[in-house]
């Protein structure tokens, strides 16, 4: 450099907020953000997501954990005034023993957490993308569903604490962007699976293999005949990101294009964990949607996106971690249960 010219400014890191980050879709999208080289700022309370997902992101450049409810009046006051890019909002339970369990607090979240999550994108100019849901098809009357269906729900349903918060997220979200000219941009995601899955959330891929690891029956609903999609995680990021990427405003669909009925899912985890427990069948939950599969072409057309792990594939990786998780709590119990031994009596070594 000669002498008197000024260096060149280093170029701005980009800077995406998570809010949900530390679930099990949002530590895998806080993962892949930051091997883009972008700062990442993950907003959790902890409700639903777990501190073990987003430890290996600890100490990386760029990264940095806000624990905040998102439904709190300043909850991102933290970051304001911050340059962003992008805000992704992931933040909601999103298992059905999570919403079920706690019903106010999903509805809070859809409606004034999406508030927040929204003034916070357009304060700072950025791209706000809402991590909607196949729920909002509810039971639906059109197979496969497009993007611009718009479902049969049951409002006042028990799955209505869940699909109506998405649905409501979605239309504060177009509200945005058609009267205050926010950025905005609308994913539907279907039914993913992957590790970091909480093994006992009660969704059905985890449901079925904690079951099978347990020597228990696998409990389908009905006769087993509905039919769901399923996407494994890694692809689903990767259409998030590109719908960040994009202009694109949404609703689009993300999930897998194969339609597997429950029964087939169930015998394929029976099949790859080497389980004789067989099948026990139970009624089917109010509401319970008989088939689902996303019609992608809106994806695949404008962002270039499918998915691309196959269910034979992403099965394995996904029923390894739950078995290791398995493992892992059995270990802690079998300590705990060793250090809770009567004075007197010595604990087993294991």
């Amino acid at each position: 450099m000669r002498k008197g010219a000024m260096a060149p400014r280093a170029r701005r890191r980009q800077h995406a907020v998570v809010t949900g980050g530390a679930g099990f879709v949002g530590s895998h999208l806080c993962a892949a953000l930051i091997r883009r080289a972008m700062a990442v700022t993950c907003v959790d309370d902890f409700s639903s997501g777990e501190p073990a997902n987003i430890a290996q992101l600890a100490g990386k450049p760029g990264f940095r954990l806000v624990e905040a409810d998102l439904v709190k009046h300043g909850a991102l006051a933290a970051l304001r005034d911050t340059d962003i890019d992008v805000v992704f909002l992931l933040a909601s339970p999103a298992s059905p023993a999570d919403y079920l369990r706690r019903p106010i607090e999903t509805l809070e979240v859809g409606s004034a957490g999406t508030v927040h999550a929204l003034d916070l994108a357009q304060s700072a100019g950025a791209r706000f993308v809402l991590a909607s849901t196949s729920e909002v098809y509810g039971d639906p009357q059109q197979h496969p569903q497009r993007a611009d269906y718009w479902g049969n729900v049951n409002p006042v349903g028990p799955r209505s604490v869940y699909d109506e918060a998405k649905r409501f997220a979605e239309a504060l979200t177009a509200a945005y962007r058609r009267s205050r000219g926010a950025n905005t941009a609308i994913a539907r995601i279907f039914n993913t699976y992957g590790p970091r899955m909480r093994p006992r959330d009660g969704r059905m891929i985890p449901t079925f293999v904690m079951e099978a690891l347990a020597g228990q029956p696998l409990t389908v609903a009905g006769d087993g005949s509905q039919t769901r999609s399923v996407c494994y995680v890694d692809d689903v990021i990767e259409g998030l990101v590109a719908l960040a990427d994009s202009t694109l405003p949404g609703p689009v669909n993300l999930g897998g294009t194969a339609e597997l009925t429950v029964e087939q899912v169930a015998r394929d985890v029976l099949r790859l964990t080497g389980a004789s427990s067989g099948i026990r069948f139970v009624g089917l939950p109010e509401d319970d949607p008989q088939r689902r599969r996303p019609d992608t072409a809106l994806a695949e057309r404008e962002l270039g996106w499918r998915p691309r792990t196959e269910w034979d594939a992403g099965r394995g990786r996904t029923i390894q971690w739950l078995k290791a998780c398995d493992e892992a709590h059995n270990r802690a119990e079998a300590v705990g249960q060793a250090g809770a031994s009567p004075a007197g009596t010595p604990a087993q070594a294991s």
